[in-house]
């Protein structure tokens, strides 16, 4: 028998996760967090695009045709889809590469919604996108 009060909890762990251990894989989601910097000025970042999230062709490169596969079927070109992102909100970004988690999109301003919208739009489920933040 043994005494469930003493487990250790983290708040921060993904929803039905107790501990913090891996349940399933965090590379099915689109994470899209804000950050922070001085005062009141703050960062967007957009991580855990796969490379087979299928946007409209402007966005993408062009291999198997979109009729025929979900939302993991095509490539997304970063550089096309970030030119989009600061054309469409209005602000600045840049990609960055990280050796876990692969490109990272980030944004100057809290584009939270925006970005959720607009992949939302372009077919991603709403169910694979996870907003983080204050």
């Amino acid at each position: 028998m043994s005494i469930q009060n003493l487990n250790t909890y983290d708040p921060f762990a993904d929803e039905g996760d107790a501990i913090g251990d891996e349940v399933g894989t965090q590379q099915n989601y689109i994470h899209i967090r804000v950050q922070q910097r001085n005062g009141r000025k703050t960062l967007t970042t957009l991580q855990g695009l796969p490379k087979g999230a299928s946007l409209s062709p402007d966005y993408v490169w062009h291999g198997p045709s979109d009729a025929d596969c979900d939302w993991l079927g095509v490539e997304y070109d970063p550089k096309k889809l970030l030119k989009a992102f600061k054309k469409e909100f209005a602000c600045n970004g840049t990609l960055v590469d990280d050796e876990e988690n692969g490109q990272i999109i980030q944004l100057q301003g809290d584009q939270r919604l925006k970005i959720s919208n607009f992949l939302i739009e372009e077919g991603i489920p709403k169910s694979t996108i996870k907003l983080h933040g204050f």
